[in-house]
């Protein structure tokens, strides 16, 4: 698989602040409120919500507050989000898919817009790098201590039904189709691994790498802060080098 450093990303966000964390809490939540509305507050029979909540525990949400925004997504009536997705180009001719949950598509848009005209890139219509991503569910297990068998995860791993497997620096990288990443992760885990992260991604088909500073400090500065826009939920790129 190509691409940029799944283990990069995972210690990035590792790095997290208290405040950075709880607006992961809060982002999760949205999705979360979504999945109820959708789909029932049972994720036995919501598999959309079963997933999100695999997600939220990835991420250390405490199980109290998962049952407490299940329970207020139920009853309420006010919060009425929709999930929309952006693509478009950065500086360099990087792709960019930005996904998006919000109760106000004209802020959001007008946002997300004015992000990518300030720091170089533009944003293009619905499709227009979406066919260069893939979607794989991504399993990334911790090496750091280099105690981990390469060959013997990877059997375990492909006996699990994964459909990939890669060394990344400091860890391996595990890839799933994505209905089968929760349960392929709780398998790794009851064999006695640490999952570092598992979560849905989108792969790139091909990736860019950026070689002037101007275009490599922009296109940081773009993912940076659509990342910390609130409306915000996921953003992928094919930025080669941007670890």
């Amino acid at each position: 698989m190509s691409g940029h450093s799944k283990w990069a990303n995972i210690k990035h966000k590792k790095e997290k602040t208290d405040a950075q964390k709880a607006k992961v809490f809060t982002k999760i939540g949205k999705e979360i409120s979504i999945a109820v509305k959708e789909g029932g507050g049972d994720p036995n029979s919501n598999s959309k919500l079963r997933d999100l909540i695999q997600k939220a525990k990835s991420n250390n949400v405490p199980n109290d507050n998962i049952e407490r925004i299940i329970k207020k997504s139920m009853g309420s009536t006010d919060e009425n989000y929709e999930e929309i997705v952006y693509e478009g180009y950065g500086p360099g001719g990087v792709a960019v898919i930005v996904e998006t949950t919000t109760d106000n598509r004209n802020r959001t848009a007008g946002n997300v817009r004015s992000y990518f005209a300030k720091y170089h890139g533009n944003l293009g219509q619905s499709g227009c790098v979406g066919f260069m991503f893939e979607e794989k569910g991504v399993i990334v297990i911790d090496n750091e201590d280099g105690d981990i068998d390469e060959d013997k995860l990877m059997e375990t791993a492909l006996e699990a039904g994964a459909e990939d497997f890669a060394a990344d620096g400091e860890a391996f990288v595990v890839y799933t189709v994505t209905e089968d990443l929760y349960a392929i992760k709780e398998a790794l885990e009851g064999a006695g691994y640490t999952v570092a992260s598992a979560e849905k991604d989108k792969i790139p088909s091909n990736t860019v790498t950026l070689e002037t500073e101007d275009d490599i400090k922009f296109m940081g500065l773009l993912i940076e802060r659509l990342e910390e826009d609130d409306d915000v939920m996921n953003v992928f790129h094919n930025w080669e080098n941007c670890d």
